[in-house]
Protein backbone atom coordinates (compact mmCIF):
# COMPACT_ATOMS: atom_id res chain seq x y z
CA UNK A 1 0.00 0.00 0.00
CA UNK A 2 1.53 3.37 -0.93
CA UNK A 3 1.00 5.61 1.82
CA UNK A 4 1.21 9.39 2.41
CA UNK A 5 1.10 10.39 6.00
CA UNK A 6 0.29 13.49 7.59
CA UNK A 7 -1.18 15.15 10.55
CA UNK A 8 -4.65 15.70 10.42
CA UNK A 9 -6.68 15.09 13.13
CA UNK A 10 -4.19 12.74 14.09
CA UNK A 11 -5.04 10.40 10.63
CA UNK A 12 -3.04 9.36 8.56
CA UNK A 13 -3.59 10.03 4.56
CA UNK A 14 -2.88 6.54 2.86
CA UNK A 15 -3.24 6.20 -0.95
CA UNK A 16 -4.62 2.78 -0.99
CA UNK A 17 -2.62 0.06 -2.29
CA UNK A 18 -2.75 0.59 -6.07
CA UNK A 19 -4.80 1.47 -8.92
CA UNK A 20 -6.87 3.51 -10.71
CA UNK A 21 -9.93 2.33 -11.93
CA UNK A 22 -11.84 4.52 -14.77
CA UNK A 23 -13.70 4.50 -17.51
CA UNK A 24 -13.25 6.49 -20.31
CA UNK A 25 -15.64 8.70 -22.61
CA UNK A 26 -15.77 8.72 -26.04
CA UNK A 27 -13.43 10.71 -28.29
CA UNK A 28 -17.28 12.15 -29.53
CA UNK A 29 -18.50 12.65 -26.00
CA UNK A 30 -20.53 9.16 -25.11
CA UNK A 31 -19.68 6.84 -22.70
CA UNK A 32 -18.12 3.45 -23.32
CA UNK A 33 -20.07 0.73 -23.34
CA UNK A 34 -19.46 -3.22 -23.69
CA UNK A 35 -18.33 -3.25 -27.29
CA UNK A 36 -17.44 -6.58 -27.96
CA UNK A 37 -19.80 -8.31 -30.63
CA UNK A 38 -19.77 -11.34 -28.28
CA UNK A 39 -20.01 -9.43 -24.99
CA UNK A 40 -23.26 -10.02 -23.18
CA UNK A 41 -26.41 -7.53 -23.96
CA UNK A 42 -26.85 -4.69 -21.50
CA UNK A 43 -29.18 -5.41 -18.27
CA UNK A 44 -31.46 -2.85 -17.12
CA UNK A 45 -30.73 -0.99 -14.49
CA UNK A 46 -30.68 -1.61 -11.00
CA UNK A 47 -33.98 -3.08 -9.34
CA UNK A 48 -34.32 -0.70 -6.13
CA UNK A 49 -36.61 -2.12 -3.57
CA UNK A 50 -40.26 -1.62 -3.60
CA UNK A 51 -41.21 1.78 -1.79
CA UNK A 52 -42.90 1.26 0.99
CA UNK A 53 -46.34 2.33 2.67
CA UNK A 54 -46.24 5.79 4.28
CA UNK A 55 -45.60 6.02 7.83
CA UNK A 56 -48.31 6.67 10.35
CA UNK A 57 -48.49 10.35 11.23
CA UNK A 58 -45.83 10.88 13.74
CA UNK A 59 -43.29 7.75 13.13
CA UNK A 60 -40.35 7.61 10.78
CA UNK A 61 -40.73 6.64 7.29
CA UNK A 62 -39.71 3.03 6.73
CA UNK A 63 -35.89 3.14 4.78
CA UNK A 64 -34.82 -0.03 2.50
CA UNK A 65 -31.48 -0.44 0.96
CA UNK A 66 -31.56 -0.58 -3.03
CA UNK A 67 -31.22 -3.98 -4.28
CA UNK A 68 -27.09 -4.30 -5.24
CA UNK A 69 -27.50 -8.09 -5.95
CA UNK A 70 -27.59 -7.18 -10.09
CA UNK A 71 -24.96 -4.88 -9.73
CA UNK A 72 -22.49 -6.82 -8.43
CA UNK A 73 -23.40 -9.26 -11.09
CA UNK A 74 -23.28 -7.13 -13.92
CA UNK A 75 -20.08 -5.28 -13.12
CA UNK A 76 -17.05 -7.60 -11.30
CA UNK A 77 -16.21 -9.03 -14.50
CA UNK A 78 -15.18 -5.43 -15.74
CA UNK A 79 -12.91 -5.05 -12.70
CA UNK A 80 -9.56 -6.62 -12.76
CA UNK A 81 -6.72 -7.00 -10.24
CA UNK A 82 -3.26 -5.94 -11.43
CA UNK A 83 0.18 -6.81 -9.69
CA UNK A 84 3.58 -5.73 -10.12
CA UNK A 85 6.87 -6.29 -9.60
CA UNK A 86 10.25 -4.60 -9.74
CA UNK A 87 13.91 -5.52 -9.39
CA UNK A 88 14.50 -3.90 -5.70
CA UNK A 89 17.12 -0.88 -5.87
CA UNK A 90 20.62 -2.11 -5.45
CA UNK A 91 22.04 -1.34 -1.75
CA UNK A 92 24.59 0.91 -0.90
CA UNK A 93 27.84 -0.36 0.03
CA UNK A 94 28.48 0.62 3.50
CA UNK A 95 31.73 2.97 3.44
CA UNK A 96 33.48 0.75 6.28
CA UNK A 97 33.35 -2.27 4.15
CA UNK A 98 35.39 -5.07 5.61
CA UNK A 99 38.92 -6.12 3.57
CA UNK A 100 38.65 -8.49 0.79
CA UNK A 101 39.20 -12.25 2.86
CA UNK A 102 40.89 -14.60 0.45
CA UNK A 103 39.08 -18.08 1.10
CA UNK A 104 39.76 -21.19 -1.22
CA UNK A 105 41.89 -24.06 -1.67
CA UNK A 106 44.62 -24.38 0.24
CA UNK A 107 43.56 -21.53 2.69
CA UNK A 108 42.81 -21.71 6.09
CA UNK A 109 39.19 -23.17 7.10
CA UNK A 110 38.35 -24.08 3.42
CA UNK A 111 36.09 -27.32 4.34
CA UNK A 112 36.15 -28.95 0.87
CA UNK A 113 39.53 -30.50 0.71
CA UNK A 114 42.09 -30.30 -2.48
CA UNK A 115 41.60 -28.23 -6.13
CA UNK A 116 39.39 -31.02 -7.09
CA UNK A 117 37.20 -31.90 -4.53
CA UNK A 118 33.50 -30.19 -5.67
CA UNK A 119 31.83 -28.16 -2.93
CA UNK A 120 28.78 -29.75 -3.71
CA UNK A 121 30.38 -32.98 -1.65
CA UNK A 122 30.48 -30.61 1.41
CA UNK A 123 26.82 -30.24 1.48
CA UNK A 124 25.37 -33.25 0.21
CA UNK A 125 24.98 -34.89 4.12
CA UNK A 126 23.18 -32.23 4.90
CA UNK A 127 21.04 -31.94 2.39
CA UNK A 128 20.27 -35.65 3.22
CA UNK A 129 18.52 -34.86 5.80
CA UNK A 130 17.87 -31.74 6.19
CA UNK A 131 16.25 -31.05 2.64
CA UNK A 132 18.36 -28.42 -0.25
CA UNK A 133 20.15 -25.81 1.44
CA UNK A 134 18.81 -22.30 0.33
CA UNK A 135 20.60 -20.50 -2.62
CA UNK A 136 20.73 -16.67 -2.89
CA UNK A 137 18.70 -14.76 -5.17
CA UNK A 138 17.27 -11.78 -6.02
CA UNK A 139 13.94 -11.12 -4.79
CA UNK A 140 11.23 -9.08 -6.54
CA UNK A 141 9.08 -6.87 -5.11
CA UNK A 142 4.85 -7.49 -6.00
CA UNK A 143 2.48 -5.05 -4.99
CA UNK A 144 -1.40 -5.35 -5.50
CA UNK A 145 -4.13 -3.49 -6.85
CA UNK A 146 -7.35 -3.05 -9.02
CA UNK A 147 -8.54 -1.31 -12.14
CA UNK A 148 -11.36 -1.48 -14.86
CA UNK A 149 -12.03 -2.41 -18.48
CA UNK A 150 -12.08 0.86 -20.62
CA UNK A 151 -12.25 -0.98 -24.33
CA UNK A 152 -12.80 -3.98 -25.66
CA UNK A 153 -9.55 -4.00 -27.12
CA UNK A 154 -8.07 -4.26 -23.51
CA UNK A 155 -7.49 -1.09 -22.44
CA UNK A 156 -7.45 -0.89 -18.71
CA UNK A 157 -7.87 2.09 -16.12
CA UNK A 158 -5.57 2.09 -12.93
CA UNK A 159 -3.98 4.67 -10.35
CA UNK A 160 -0.61 5.74 -11.46
CA UNK A 161 0.84 4.90 -8.24
CA UNK A 162 0.31 1.12 -8.28
CA UNK A 163 2.01 0.74 -11.51
CA UNK A 164 5.30 3.76 -10.98
CA UNK A 165 8.48 2.37 -11.00
CA UNK A 166 7.14 -1.14 -12.01
CA UNK A 167 8.79 -3.53 -14.30
CA UNK A 168 5.99 -6.57 -14.70
CA UNK A 169 2.54 -5.46 -14.96
CA UNK A 170 0.27 -8.30 -14.45
CA UNK A 171 -3.70 -8.33 -14.68
CA UNK A 172 -6.03 -11.08 -13.41
CA UNK A 173 -9.77 -11.16 -15.36
CA UNK A 174 -12.72 -12.24 -12.91
CA UNK A 175 -12.41 -15.52 -14.95
CA UNK A 176 -8.77 -15.92 -13.59
CA UNK A 177 -6.81 -15.49 -16.57
CA UNK A 178 -3.95 -13.75 -16.79
CA UNK A 179 -2.22 -11.09 -18.87
CA UNK A 180 0.87 -9.03 -18.90
CA UNK A 181 0.05 -5.48 -19.64
CA UNK A 182 1.71 -2.41 -21.30
CA UNK A 183 1.91 0.80 -19.72
CA UNK A 184 -0.15 2.95 -22.59
CA UNK A 185 0.00 6.65 -20.52
CA UNK A 186 0.23 7.81 -17.50
CA UNK A 187 0.03 10.99 -14.90
CA UNK A 188 1.11 11.49 -11.79
CA UNK A 189 -0.44 14.40 -10.80
CA UNK A 190 -3.72 13.10 -10.97
CA UNK A 191 -2.67 9.45 -10.09
CA UNK A 192 -3.81 7.97 -13.38
CA UNK A 193 -2.90 5.14 -15.68
CA UNK A 194 -3.86 3.65 -18.45
CA UNK A 195 -3.29 0.16 -19.57
CA UNK A 196 -3.37 -2.82 -22.30
CA UNK A 197 -3.73 -6.17 -22.47
CA UNK A 198 -3.52 -8.22 -25.59
CA UNK A 199 -5.32 -11.17 -26.81
CA UNK A 200 -8.48 -11.62 -24.42
CA UNK A 201 -11.41 -12.32 -25.83
CA UNK A 202 -15.37 -11.49 -24.55
CA UNK A 203 -14.33 -8.40 -22.68
CA UNK A 204 -17.09 -6.62 -20.18
CA UNK A 205 -16.74 -2.73 -20.31
CA UNK A 206 -17.74 -0.10 -18.05
CA UNK A 207 -20.01 3.07 -18.90
CA UNK A 208 -19.24 5.76 -17.92
CA UNK A 209 -21.27 8.24 -15.64
CA UNK A 210 -21.56 11.67 -14.88
CA UNK A 211 -19.44 12.72 -11.46
CA UNK A 212 -20.70 16.35 -11.34
CA UNK A 213 -24.56 14.84 -11.20
CA UNK A 214 -23.30 12.90 -8.10
CA UNK A 215 -25.37 14.12 -5.30
CA UNK A 216 -24.04 13.58 -1.41
CA UNK A 217 -25.91 11.26 0.50
CA UNK A 218 -26.49 9.10 -3.03
CA UNK A 219 -25.94 5.29 -2.61
CA UNK A 220 -22.61 3.72 -4.07
CA UNK A 221 -20.24 0.57 -4.69
CA UNK A 222 -16.76 0.22 -4.72
CA UNK A 223 -15.22 -3.01 -6.03
CA UNK A 224 -12.04 -4.06 -5.85
CA UNK A 225 -9.51 -6.58 -4.31
CA UNK A 226 -8.24 -5.16 -0.85
CA UNK A 227 -5.68 -6.99 0.72
CA UNK A 228 -5.88 -9.31 -2.55
CA UNK A 229 -9.26 -10.53 -1.82
CA UNK A 230 -10.57 -10.42 -5.88
CA UNK A 231 -13.34 -8.34 -6.03
CA UNK A 232 -14.66 -7.74 -3.19
CA UNK A 233 -17.88 -5.18 -3.59
CA UNK A 234 -18.76 -2.78 -0.54
CA UNK A 235 -21.40 -0.30 -0.63
CA UNK A 236 -21.58 3.05 1.12
CA UNK A 237 -22.93 6.59 0.13
CA UNK A 238 -21.39 10.00 -1.13
CA UNK A 239 -20.42 11.62 2.32
CA UNK A 240 -19.15 14.88 0.27
CA UNK A 241 -17.74 16.35 -2.73
CA UNK A 242 -14.69 18.45 -4.22
CA UNK A 243 -12.77 17.33 -0.91
CA UNK A 244 -8.98 18.97 -1.13
CA UNK A 245 -7.11 16.34 0.67
CA UNK A 246 -3.21 17.37 -0.09
CA UNK A 247 -2.50 15.23 -2.50
CA UNK A 248 -1.74 17.91 -5.37
CA UNK A 249 -2.35 20.91 -7.04
CA UNK A 250 -5.80 19.10 -8.65
CA UNK A 251 -7.54 18.04 -5.51
CA UNK A 252 -10.83 17.50 -6.31
CA UNK A 253 -12.12 13.83 -4.75
CA UNK A 254 -15.65 12.28 -3.97
CA UNK A 255 -15.38 11.44 -0.37
CA UNK A 256 -17.43 7.95 0.22
CA UNK A 257 -18.45 5.69 3.63
CA UNK A 258 -18.11 2.66 1.08
CA UNK A 259 -15.47 0.64 2.73
CA UNK A 260 -12.13 1.00 1.07
CA UNK A 261 -9.00 -0.56 1.68
CA UNK A 262 -5.32 -1.65 0.24
CA UNK A 263 -5.47 -3.02 -2.82
CA UNK A 264 -8.99 -0.98 -3.78
CA UNK A 265 -6.81 1.70 -5.66
CA UNK A 266 -7.91 1.86 -8.90
CA UNK A 267 -11.33 0.14 -8.61
CA UNK A 268 -14.06 1.92 -9.75
CA UNK A 269 -16.69 3.58 -7.69
CA UNK A 270 -20.46 2.94 -9.58
CA UNK A 271 -24.06 4.69 -8.87
CA UNK A 272 -27.05 2.36 -9.02
CA UNK A 273 -27.21 2.70 -12.89
CA UNK A 274 -24.16 0.80 -12.57
CA UNK A 275 -21.91 3.91 -14.30
CA UNK A 276 -18.43 4.25 -12.87
CA UNK A 277 -18.70 7.90 -11.02
CA UNK A 278 -15.39 7.78 -9.77
CA UNK A 279 -12.21 6.03 -9.07
CA UNK A 280 -11.16 4.95 -5.73
CA UNK A 281 -7.75 6.22 -5.02
CA UNK A 282 -7.04 7.25 -1.30
CA UNK A 283 -7.90 7.08 2.49
CA UNK A 284 -7.60 8.44 5.99
CA UNK A 285 -7.06 5.46 8.33
CA UNK A 286 -5.51 5.54 11.87
CA UNK A 287 -3.93 1.40 10.87
CA UNK A 288 -4.16 1.59 7.37
CA UNK A 289 -7.43 0.07 7.02
CA UNK A 290 -10.88 1.45 6.07
CA UNK A 291 -12.76 3.79 8.63
CA UNK A 292 -15.23 5.44 6.69
CA UNK A 293 -13.49 8.04 5.29
CA UNK A 294 -12.28 6.90 1.68
CA UNK A 295 -11.83 9.22 -1.52
CA UNK A 296 -12.16 8.59 -5.19
CA UNK A 297 -11.12 10.43 -8.44
CA UNK A 298 -14.16 12.27 -10.04
CA UNK A 299 -14.54 10.51 -13.46
CA UNK A 300 -15.25 13.58 -15.09
CA UNK A 301 -11.51 14.58 -14.45
CA UNK A 302 -10.56 11.24 -15.73
CA UNK A 303 -12.34 11.94 -18.98
CA UNK A 304 -10.39 14.32 -19.77
CA UNK A 305 -7.12 12.70 -19.16
CA UNK A 306 -7.41 9.43 -20.45
CA UNK A 307 -8.01 10.33 -24.23
CA UNK A 308 -4.59 11.95 -24.26
CA UNK A 309 -2.97 9.39 -22.20
CA UNK A 310 -4.25 6.80 -24.87
CA UNK A 311 -3.01 9.01 -27.77
CA UNK A 312 0.13 10.67 -26.38
CA UNK A 313 0.93 8.79 -23.44
CA UNK A 314 1.11 11.90 -20.74
CA UNK A 315 -1.19 14.87 -20.64
CA UNK A 316 -1.08 18.30 -21.85
CA UNK A 317 -2.39 21.08 -19.25
CA UNK A 318 -3.00 24.51 -19.72
CA UNK A 319 -0.52 26.83 -17.75
CA UNK A 320 -1.26 30.86 -16.32
CA UNK A 321 1.87 31.49 -15.13
CA UNK A 322 1.38 32.98 -11.47
CA UNK A 323 1.70 31.67 -7.65
CA UNK A 324 -1.81 31.51 -5.83
CA UNK A 325 -2.90 31.49 -2.27
CA UNK A 326 -5.82 31.21 -0.35
CA UNK A 327 -8.40 34.43 0.51
CA UNK A 328 -8.40 34.52 4.02
CA UNK A 329 -11.17 37.10 6.11
CA UNK A 330 -8.07 38.96 7.42
CA UNK A 331 -6.58 39.34 4.51
CA UNK A 332 -9.71 39.47 2.65
CA UNK A 333 -10.54 42.54 5.07
CA UNK A 334 -6.99 44.11 4.56
CA UNK A 335 -7.77 44.59 0.85
CA UNK A 336 -11.37 46.08 1.09
CA UNK A 337 -13.31 42.79 -0.35
CA UNK A 338 -16.72 42.18 1.30
CA UNK A 339 -15.99 38.52 1.39
CA UNK A 340 -13.05 35.85 1.25
CA UNK A 341 -13.71 34.56 -1.96
CA UNK A 342 -11.16 34.08 -5.44
CA UNK A 343 -7.69 32.98 -5.96
CA UNK A 344 -4.93 36.00 -4.23
CA UNK A 345 -1.84 36.52 -7.02
CA UNK A 346 0.81 36.39 -4.72
CA UNK A 347 3.60 36.05 -7.63
CA UNK A 348 3.57 36.40 -11.58
CA UNK A 349 5.78 34.47 -13.70
CA UNK A 350 7.84 36.42 -15.82
CA UNK A 351 7.34 36.46 -19.26
CA UNK A 352 4.49 34.01 -18.63
CA UNK A 353 0.60 34.30 -19.99
CA UNK A 354 -0.25 36.27 -16.66
CA UNK A 355 2.66 39.01 -16.72
CA UNK A 356 1.81 39.04 -21.09
CA UNK A 357 -1.76 40.14 -20.21
CA UNK A 358 -1.34 42.35 -17.21
CA UNK A 359 -2.15 40.38 -14.59
CA UNK A 360 -0.39 41.85 -10.95
CA UNK A 361 0.39 40.69 -7.77
CA UNK A 362 -2.31 41.75 -5.50
CA UNK A 363 -5.40 40.61 -8.19
CA UNK A 364 -8.11 38.49 -6.57
CA UNK A 365 -9.08 36.46 -9.64
CA UNK A 366 -12.41 35.36 -8.97
CA UNK A 367 -13.61 34.38 -12.47
CA UNK A 368 -11.86 32.62 -14.96
CA UNK A 369 -13.48 31.78 -18.58
CA UNK A 370 -16.93 32.16 -17.31
CA UNK A 371 -16.43 30.11 -14.33
CA UNK A 372 -16.67 31.29 -10.45
CA UNK A 373 -14.01 30.94 -8.55
CA UNK A 374 -14.82 30.19 -5.05
CA UNK A 375 -11.86 29.08 -3.55
CA UNK A 376 -8.04 29.22 -4.70
CA UNK A 377 -8.12 25.50 -5.19
CA UNK A 378 -10.74 25.83 -7.83
CA UNK A 379 -8.01 27.90 -10.19
CA UNK A 380 -5.74 25.05 -11.13
CA UNK A 381 -8.22 22.97 -12.00
CA UNK A 382 -9.94 25.10 -14.42
CA UNK A 383 -6.66 26.43 -15.90
CA UNK A 384 -4.91 22.73 -16.39
CA UNK A 385 -8.26 21.91 -18.24
CA UNK A 386 -7.93 24.50 -20.62
CA UNK A 387 -6.81 24.00 -24.39
CA UNK A 388 -3.14 25.50 -25.00
CA UNK A 389 -3.61 28.66 -27.54
CA UNK A 390 -6.87 29.76 -26.14
CA UNK A 391 -7.75 32.94 -25.14
CA UNK A 392 -9.96 33.18 -21.76
CA UNK A 393 -11.24 36.17 -19.84
CA UNK A 394 -10.45 36.71 -16.23
CA UNK A 395 -12.12 38.91 -14.00
CA UNK A 396 -10.25 39.84 -11.05
CA UNK A 397 -10.88 42.43 -7.87
CA UNK A 398 -8.21 45.35 -8.06
CA UNK A 399 -7.97 48.05 -5.61
CA UNK A 400 -11.68 47.28 -5.24
CA UNK A 401 -12.40 47.49 -8.51
CA UNK A 402 -13.90 44.85 -11.39
CA UNK A 403 -11.74 44.72 -14.14
CA UNK A 404 -11.82 41.80 -17.26
CA UNK A 405 -8.46 40.55 -18.19
CA UNK A 406 -8.23 38.31 -21.55
CA UNK A 407 -5.51 36.02 -21.63
CA UNK A 408 -3.82 33.53 -23.95
CA UNK A 409 -2.96 30.19 -22.15
CA UNK A 410 -0.11 28.54 -22.72
CA UNK A 411 0.96 24.85 -22.00
CA UNK A 412 2.22 23.80 -18.79
CA UNK A 413 6.13 21.99 -19.30
CA UNK A 414 6.87 19.90 -15.77
CA UNK A 415 10.15 22.22 -15.44
CA UNK A 416 7.79 25.34 -15.69
CA UNK A 417 6.03 27.00 -12.22
CA UNK A 418 2.18 25.57 -11.94
CA UNK A 419 -0.70 27.83 -10.34
CA UNK A 420 -0.28 26.67 -6.61
CA UNK A 421 -0.56 27.41 -3.60
CA UNK A 422 1.64 29.38 -1.25
CA UNK A 423 1.47 29.29 2.66
CA UNK A 424 -0.52 32.00 4.21
CA UNK A 425 -1.21 33.57 7.45
CA UNK A 426 -3.90 34.86 9.51
CA UNK A 427 -2.90 37.44 12.10
CA UNK A 428 3.33 42.63 15.62
CA UNK A 429 6.26 41.74 17.45
CA UNK A 430 8.81 42.14 14.47
CA UNK A 431 12.43 43.90 14.12
CA UNK A 432 13.34 44.78 10.67
CA UNK A 433 16.18 46.88 9.16
CA UNK A 434 16.96 48.45 5.41
CA UNK A 435 17.66 45.69 3.06
CA UNK A 436 20.94 46.44 1.42
CA UNK A 437 22.84 45.20 -1.48
CA UNK A 438 25.19 42.82 0.80
CA UNK A 439 22.29 41.69 2.95
CA UNK A 440 20.18 41.00 -0.15
CA UNK A 441 23.84 38.59 -1.82
CA UNK A 442 23.78 36.56 1.82
CA UNK A 443 20.37 36.22 1.30
CA UNK A 444 20.65 34.77 -2.67
CA UNK A 445 17.84 37.63 -3.69
CA UNK A 446 17.95 40.30 -6.71
CA UNK A 447 15.81 42.58 -4.87
CA UNK A 448 17.55 46.12 -3.86
CA UNK A 449 14.00 47.76 -1.91
CA UNK A 450 12.32 46.72 1.15
CA UNK A 451 13.06 45.85 4.81
CA UNK A 452 14.25 42.58 5.69
CA UNK A 453 13.19 40.52 8.92
CA UNK A 454 16.01 39.90 11.48
CA UNK A 455 13.80 38.55 14.58
CA UNK A 456 10.49 37.43 15.32
CA UNK A 457 8.83 37.23 19.20
CA UNK A 458 7.61 34.06 20.28
CA UNK A 459 3.95 33.82 20.59
CA UNK A 460 3.73 37.70 18.68
CA UNK A 461 0.93 38.62 15.94
CA UNK A 462 3.90 38.53 13.14
CA UNK A 463 4.78 34.45 14.19
CA UNK A 464 1.33 33.92 14.39
CA UNK A 465 1.29 35.34 10.77
CA UNK A 466 3.65 33.26 9.45
CA UNK A 467 6.22 35.53 8.97
CA UNK A 468 9.98 34.04 9.45
CA UNK A 469 13.92 36.06 9.44
CA UNK A 470 14.74 36.57 6.55
CA UNK A 471 11.72 37.11 5.09
CA UNK A 472 11.90 40.70 3.21
CA UNK A 473 8.68 43.07 3.36
CA UNK A 474 8.07 44.11 -0.68
CA UNK A 475 5.08 46.38 0.42
CA UNK A 476 3.03 46.96 3.59
CA UNK A 477 -1.33 47.52 2.52
CA UNK A 478 -0.57 47.83 -1.02
CA UNK A 479 2.48 50.37 -0.72
CA UNK A 480 6.13 49.56 -2.20
CA UNK A 481 8.66 50.32 0.36
CA UNK A 482 12.46 50.92 0.15
CA UNK A 483 13.91 51.04 3.51
CA UNK A 484 12.86 50.99 7.32
CA UNK A 485 11.43 54.42 7.15
CA UNK A 486 9.19 53.85 4.46
CA UNK A 487 7.99 50.67 5.93
CA UNK A 488 7.76 52.56 9.84
CA UNK A 489 5.69 55.27 8.03
CA UNK A 490 3.43 52.67 6.29
CA UNK A 491 2.44 50.46 9.46
CA UNK A 492 1.95 54.01 11.56
CA UNK A 493 -0.28 55.18 8.54
CA UNK A 494 -2.85 52.00 8.54
CA UNK A 495 -5.61 53.17 10.73
CA UNK A 496 -5.86 52.10 14.64
CA UNK A 497 -7.10 48.31 15.24
CA UNK A 498 -6.76 47.76 11.08
CA UNK A 499 -4.91 44.71 10.00
CA UNK A 500 -1.80 45.22 7.86
CA UNK A 501 -0.84 43.69 4.54
CA UNK A 502 2.67 42.56 4.19
CA UNK A 503 3.42 41.27 0.39
CA UNK A 504 6.59 39.04 1.82
CA UNK A 505 9.79 37.57 -0.28
CA UNK A 506 10.86 34.15 0.87
CA UNK A 507 13.19 32.32 -1.13
CA UNK A 508 11.91 32.46 -5.02
CA UNK A 509 8.44 33.36 -4.33
CA UNK A 510 6.65 36.33 -2.87
CA UNK A 511 3.41 35.55 -0.41
CA UNK A 512 0.58 37.98 0.79
CA UNK A 513 0.25 38.06 5.31
CA UNK A 514 -2.10 39.82 6.72
CA UNK A 515 -1.21 40.51 10.81
CA UNK A 516 -3.85 41.42 13.39
CA UNK A 517 -2.46 44.02 15.88
CA UNK A 518 -2.22 43.20 19.42
CA UNK A 519 -5.59 44.11 21.08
Amino acid sequence: MHTVRGALSALVVGIVAMGVGMSVGCSDGSSVSKEHKSAPAAKPPTRLAAAPPAAPAGQMPVITLPDFVELAKRLSPVVVNISTRAQPEPQPQSRRQAPERRFGPGQPGWPFGGEGRDPKEFWEPFERFFGPMPRQRRFRQRSLGSGFILGADGTIVTNNHVIEGADEVLVKLSNDAEYEATVVGKDAKTDVAVLRIDGAEDLAVAALGDSDALEVGEWVLAIGNPFGLDHTVTAGIVSAKGRFIGAGNYDDYIQTDAAINPGNSGGPMLNLRGEVVGINSAIFSRSGGNIGIGFAIPINLAKDLIPQLQEHGRVTRGWLGVMIQRVTADIAESLGLDEARGALVADVVDGGPAEIAGLQVGDVIIEFDGQVVEESNDLPLMVARTSVGSEVMLQVLRDEQTEEIEVTIAELADDELEVSGASDGEEFGLSVQTLTPEIAENLGVEEDAGVVVTAVDSGSPAEDAGLRRGDIILEVNRQSIDDVDEYLEAVEGRGSGKNVLFLVRRGDNTIFLALKPES
